[in-house]
């Protein structure tokens, strides 16, 4: 398994919803993606500029197919990444 935990910051508050939006449209296209196990958006109660994206795939092959999916080039690479500060974090699963 991959797990794959990204810490986004939006950088403009203006476009808090606009993201949230995207995440939620790409985490419905990402759950349909081959070797997905988990795709989860989580929106911060303390930091409204923080979201959390928690993912889980079965192995490096299908995070990388994911990488060449629509919903990372439609929507992930060209509308959230422009208004957001990116932190991955591939982890290990204790």
């Amino acid at each position: 398994m991959v797990y794959n935990n990204v810490i986004l910051t939006v950088q403009d508050t203006e476009n808090i919803a606009r993201v949230a939006a995207l995440l939620v449209e790409q985490q419905k296209l990402s759950l349909t993606e081959p070797g997905c196990e988990r795709f989860e958006v989580y929106h911060s109660q303390s930091s409204p500029a923080t979201f959390i994206l928690v993912e889980q795939w079965q192995s490096e092959e299908h995070l990388t197919a994911h990488r060449a999916a629509r919903s990372f080039n439609e929507i992930y690479q060209p509308q959230v990444l422009p208004l957001v500060e990116r932190q991955p974090h591939l982890c290990d699963r204790l």
